[in-house]
């Protein structure tokens, strides 16, 4: 009789040691035991309702399995959030994100008043670590600790994690090259956390509710100063992440400028020059999209250059003709007119177009070719274009995400394929065809799909060269699939 009660008695003889009063967050759980997980999960329910329910109900058992017993309303014990089994076991098999639908219950400390951060625990209440907390976005918990944290603990390691992903990118950084992402969010275990250096400007983007602080600025500022030594940091806030996570509005000035740096004015402190591969490129810190430039691209821009040298684009004996199709500010383009003796850039924006002009002034001397600047919709040219016999040695299609949703998938892939058709017509035999899709959504796989579809349709014969993604400052995360967004599919065609 008395071996039934043990196993009972045990959490409760431990229980005092879980919770100390001077401690934020508490565990909810003791150490992850071995015994089997409850069976089923709810589905279908909407972020509101599972909101609704923690502030009146402390703990929710999970469906269908062994209800433990709460602790009482308002006690440390039940401050946090329970998730369900489908979200737990993606936790522990290293992702780092729990949906709002997958959230059974939170107890919060004060309702009208949402911490940065939450512990978090499976439907058995077993702690599972500690999360930043975003009450209005989808994605409502990013894991930063697999322990229970409190905002110290997370501020060291915030420094801590800064400085690590800053000693990974130094190495690529040189004279040649002095722009480079130097933390990529989920990728370096700091959700929400973005920070880019361009040539002496680092741009910090903050995305998640729970970075929202001044403490967390003060940290990131701290440790950037003390291992890059910038000129100024500022923060650039995405404006659709703002509007997701309902982020503070932001800062004009910037969060720290060098003494003597002479700028009496946030705009002169935002522009600077930075280099990728070789060659110069303007930087207007409060224009252009993402933080200022597709850093990711940076050694597929050398690809396209090194891929058109190699299959003849180049030859005296040809026109040596290339187009960058969606050029934004000249990237591909003037890599491509290193190699090639005429290059067209084709873009939507004025302002991308003016300023990829100046790029090519700037770099005018260390090219081959000249660059030409057509602004227009890339899908009404390429038509026009294609129809009218237009011929090109070298084409590169770097378009917008066009599936922002997995809904968007089908769509996106359509306009894939109308692109990826009229490039082919275009090309010259044994001509170079660079094709690339930064929706996350649009798998490698289906990319290929549809070029290959293209090409049957266009009555082309495309042989793969090379399966690329972004540069290397852009780490991919295998438990992370949302960290490899990029793909560049490298073709030659006959």
């Amino acid at each position: 009789m008395t071996k039934p009660r043990n196993p009972r008695s045990v959490p409760k003889q431990k229980a005092p040691r879980a919770h100390k009063p001077e401690a934020p967050f508490e565990r909810i759980g003791e150490k992850r035991p071995s015994a089997a997980r409850t069976e089923g999960h709810p589905e279908g329910r909407s972020r509101s309702e599972s909101l609704s329910k923690d502030r009146g109900s402390g703990r929710k058992p999970h469906p269908g399995g062994e209800a433990a017993t709460a602790p009482a309303k308002g006690s440390p014990r039940s401050l946090g959030a329970l998730i369900t089994r489908r979200a737990a076991d993606r936790l522990r098999s290293g992702y780092l994100w729990v949906y709002a639908s997958d959230i059974e219950s939170i107890e919060l400390p004060d309702a009208d008043n949402p911490p940065a951060l939450l512990p978090v625990a499976d439907s058995r209440g077993l702690l599972l670590g500690t999360a930043l907390y975003s009450p209005s976005s989808q994605i409502a918990l990013r894991l930063i600790s697999r322990e229970a944290i409190d905002e110290p603990g997370w501020l060291q390691l915030l420094a801590t994690r800064l400085r690590r992903a800053i000693a990974r990118r130094k190495p690529m950084l040189s004279d040649q090259t002095n722009a480079c992402r130097l933390c990529f969010s989920e990728a370096d275990d700091l959700p929400g956390v973005v920070v880019d250096k361009y040539g002496d400007l680092v741009i910090l983007q903050l995305q998640a509710k729970g970075l929202d602080s001044a403490a967390v600025r003060e940290t990131c500022v701290r440790v950037l100063r003390e291992e890059l030594d910038p000129r100024a940091i500022l923060e650039r806030p995405d404006p659709r992440m703002r509007e997701l996570e309902g982020l503070s509005a932001p800062n004009l000035e910037p969060l720290y400028r060098a003494e003597g740096s002479g700028e009496e004015s946030q705009g002169g402190a935002a522009d600077t020059h930075f280099r990728l591969n070789g060659l110069l490129f303007e930087f207007d810190a409060n224009s252009g999209q993402k933080t200022g430039a597709f850093l990711d691209q940076r050694d597929n821009y050398a690809a396209a250059r090194d891929w058109a040298q190699k299959l003849g684009a180049a030859k005296s004996d040809r026109s040596g003709r290339a187009l960058d199709v969606c050029c934004y500010q000249g990237g591909f383009a003037l890599h491509l007119a290193q190699a090639c003796n005429q290059v067209t850039g084709i873009d939507a924006s004025r302002a991308s177009l003016e300023v990829a002009e100046r790029n090519f002034a700037a770099n005018h001397d260390r090219l081959k070719g000249e660059v030409d600047w057509v602004e227009g919709d890339a899908f009404k040219i390429l038509r026009d274009w294609s129809d009218a016999g237009e011929k090109f040695d070298a084409i590169v299609l770097d378009p917008p995400a066009f599936a922002k949703t997995h809904r968007a998938v089908e769509g996106a892939l359509r306009g894939y394929k109308e692109l990826n058709l009229r490039a082919l017509k275009m090309l010259r035999p044994g001509g170079l065809l660079v094709t690339c899709s930064c929706s996350h959504h649009v798998s490698l796989a289906e990319l290929e799909a549809t070029v290959a579809s293209a090409a049957v349709d266009a009555g082309r014969r495309v042989r793969l060269l090379e399966r690329r993604g972004a540069a290397l400052d852009h780490p991919v995360v295998l438990n992370l699939p949302e960290t490899e967004y990029l793909k560049c599919v490298v073709l030659q065609v006959e």
